[in-house]
């Protein structure tokens, strides 16, 4: 007996998604091509592993237990790719990243052509969007995230430290004047990002302090939030990597630089569970983690003093 690779893997991942239709399209296949393949498993093992309804499908105990062996094969098989694909020449397939709208601007768009250049069997397919997507569900390989990770059973890497900072336009500041502890903020107007409603500050003797905030407008796009703290709307709070370039030119000045914006944000990476990383995806992951790890050293240096605080502006 012998097993036709890309039928055990439209397999699983249909398994995933409980879609015969979506499942078939990341694989170029139509419903019916998707359909008789899933069948020519059934018959080539003689079980059923499927449950089929108009609308979704569900694993059989066959089609669970067949599951588990599965995903074990295709990682071995995987595993094996790996070991035959380690020079650049090699390295081949399509790769599909999705991160943040202003960070994937800033830290993987302009390293897409040095990246390709240096592997050009690769295809990528990078979606960015400052919307969290479940990477599993939609095929995801490899994700940048920033901040806190939920516990879930995807698989992280730490790329770098991301220092946060609140920020106000000189404009703004004339205004309205400089808050000079914590609880001045709540005499402002702030500008939060999403749903926050508070923010959190470390004290150099570490007592934690706790603001509400509120404002004329809130937005979930980073990128629309700088633009209005830029106009002098109020204050935000901002990625030291997005904001830097901004107060390395004085049309962005620290508030509160002697405190330390809790929780301490990280930026990761994650990808999808179970798997073995394919060198594509090792091989995009490192190139990106050492480009990342450059610029943002590049926009910290004048901007932290030796203990990685904020410096005051001049």
């Amino acid at each position: 007996m012998s097993f036709d690779l890309k039928n055990l893997e439209l397999f699983v991942r249909v398994a995933s998604l409980g879609v015969i239709g979506r499942a078939g399209a990341e694989f170029n296949l139509s419903a019916t091509n998707t359909t008789q393949r899933l069948k020519a498993l059934e018959e080539e093992l003689g079980v059923k592993l499927l449950n089929r309804t108009t609308r979704a499908v569900s694993l059989t105990p066959d089609g669970e237990l067949l599951l588990e062996h599965a995903k074990r094969i295709l990682d071995e098989v995987e595993a094996a790719r790996n070991l035959l694909s380690q020079t650049t020449q090699r390295i081949s397939g399509s790769l599909r990243v999705t991160a943040s709208a202003s960070f994937g601007r800033s830290h993987i768009v302009p390293f897409v052509p040095e990246f390709l250049r240096l592997y050009p069997g690769v295809t990528l397919d990078l979606h960015l969007t400052d919307t969290v997507v479940d990477i599993v569900e939609m095929g995801v390989d490899l994700a940048f995230r920033i901040g806190d990770l939920a516990p879930s059973s995807l698989l992280a890497r730490k790329i770098d430290d991301n220092p946060l900072a609140l920020v106000a336009s000189p404009d703004y500041l004339a205004r309205r004047g400089h808050p000079k502890v914590p609880q001045d903020l709540a005499e402002h107007a702030c500008l939060p990002l999403g749903d926050t409603r508070a923010w959190k500050l470390i004290a150099a003797d570490g007592t934690l302090h706790e603001v509400k905030v509120s404002g004329p407008v809130s937005v979930n796009l980073g990128e629309a939030l700088g633009e209005w703290v830029l106009a002098g709307m109020g204050i935000g709070l901002a990625s030291l990597w997005y904001a830097g370039p901004d107060i390395a030119a004085g049309r962005l000045v620290p508030v509160l630089p002697e405190y330390r914006v809790w929780p301490e944000a990280k930026i990761w990476a994650v990808r999808p569970p179970g798997r073995i990383m394919a060198a594509r995806v090792k091989a995009f992951l490192d190139f990106m983690q050492a480009r990342i790890v450059e610029t943002n050293a590049s926009r910290y240096a004048s901007l932290l003093d030796e203990s990685g605080a904020i410096r005051r502006a001049d």
